[in-house]
């Protein structure tokens, strides 16, 4: 190792498996950006179900071992390479990915994946803007085509993408119908934007959400737990209404008679299949959401980077999030 090489603390995984396989070390050496590459301070990091898929070898993306977890981080910028130009050493940033690993105190960026942070956000909301508003708004736009005046029903709504999707929803002038399995759940989805909550753990809540929207149904669902929801989704749907699987987490039967007389469609969607341009163009209504006051993250439970195994068992197997999982490095 050269001499005079700065050191962080870091998790690192060096092979695939449960929570226990994240390693926090603390004689990584600290990245140096070249090129188009920014080097943050990290603050917070984003935790997402995602990085728990990624580290147990399960999930179609798998990164070269060792490596370190997380994409969304937020922090102070430190260094930049020789290439960059939108960016200074002490600009307030968050990101949609990272090259080195966000569960970190310093964390490597490509530009075109660092976004500036306004004011009016704090470094722990902006490590909770990440997968959950880029996901919720690529869910909603891109892939729903929703129009204003529609209805769209965000079935687990209280957590990172839930709460995003409401917001950006309800700022695109839809009818917001959510979900949640507490009352806390169910009152922070209403503070974000829906205009009325249904609780998912009630035995006749679909009946409930039936008799709300009337004959005609919900135009469009955004859908965390499809392996538990999705034949339920298909029969609440309008005529033209579309499913849209944020989330799944095993399978599950369905009727394809179900889409026929609706011609209804179920539409996948993933962040990582964004080109650049669409990034481009997320970031930019989000940004002004963020400046007009609509796009207001919501923190949820916080973790030490020594808690980082706990975080990943609770993300999964804890019902009933209230609010965005992160990391705090501070």
């Amino acid at each position: 190792m050269a001499t005079g090489q700065k050191l962080m603390r870091a998790i690192r995984v060096f092979e695939f498996g449960g929570p226990e396989v994240l390693k926090l070390q603390s004689d990584i050496a600290v990245p140096i950006p070249k090129d188009h590459q920014v080097l943050i301070k990290v603050h917070a990091c984003g935790i997402n179900p995602v990085e728990t898929y990624i580290r147990s070898g399960t999930y179609s993306r798998k990164p070269l071992l060792p490596y370190t977890p997380g994409s969304d981080v937020a922090g102070i910028v430190e260094a930049v390479g020789d290439n960059v130009s939108t960016f200074k050493k002490g600009d307030r940033v968050f990101t949609t990915s990272t090259i080195s690993g966000g569960y970190a105190e310093y964390a490597l960026a490509a530009d075109h994946t660092v976004y500036t942070l306004p004011g009016k956000l704090d470094l722990k909301q902006g490590a909770a803007i990440g997968i959950p508003y880029f996901t919720a708004y690529r869910a909603l736009l891109h892939s729903a085509r929703v129009k204003a005046g529609e209805s769209v029903l965000v079935h687990g709504a209280s957590g990172g993408v839930g709460l995003a999707a409401c917001q950006i929803a309800r700022a695109y002038g839809l009818k917001v119908l959510g979900t949640a399995g507490t009352e806390e759940g169910q009152n922070i989805v209403l503070q974000n934007g829906a205009h009325e909550v249904f609780n998912h753990r009630e035995p006749n809540y679909i009946e409930k959400i039936k008799k709300s929207v009337g004959e005609k149904g919900i135009d469009v669902i955004i859908e965390m737990l499809a392996n538990v929801n999705l034949s339920n989704d298909l029969n609440l749907l309008s005529y033209g209404g579309r499913v849209i699987v944020v989330g799944s987490r095993g399978p599950i039967e369905i009727n394809p008679r179900d889409t026929m007389a609706k011609e209804s469609s179920i539409i996948g969607v993933a962040l990582y299949s964004s080109t650049k341009e669409e990034f481009r163009q997320f970031a930019a209504a989000l940004q002004a959401g963020m400046e007009i006051g609509w796009l207001k993250p919501v923190i949820g439970s916080q973790y030490s980077l020594e808690k980082v195994a706990q975080a990943h068992k609770n993300i999964i197997h804890n019902s009933g999030t209230s609010g965005k999982m992160i990391l705090l490095l501070e």
